[in-house]
């Protein structure tokens, strides 16, 4: 399991719920429902962290506190 911080939030402009982990750069999902979002962003994160492995990029260890207040 991953310790990135995942933020879920509701956008107007894209009609579904956006989540985000600010540590991995580019790392977005979207679904119909919150709980979609999660789904999606975890298989995202996996994702983003195999092709960092592949392309020997960097990967931030998490941090393992909040970054963001809302």
């Amino acid at each position: 399991m991953h310790k990135y911080e995942i933020i879920i939030y509701w956008s107007d402009t894209d009609q579904a719920f956006v989540a985000e982990v600010p540590e991995l750069s580019g790392c977005v999902a979207h679904g119909n429902t919150s709980e979609e979002a999660l789904k999606n962003i975890k298989d995202a994160m996996t994702l983003w962290l195999d092709v960092a492995k592949t392309h020997g990029d960097f990967i931030p260890a998490p941090k393992g506190r909040r970054l963001m207040y809302a």
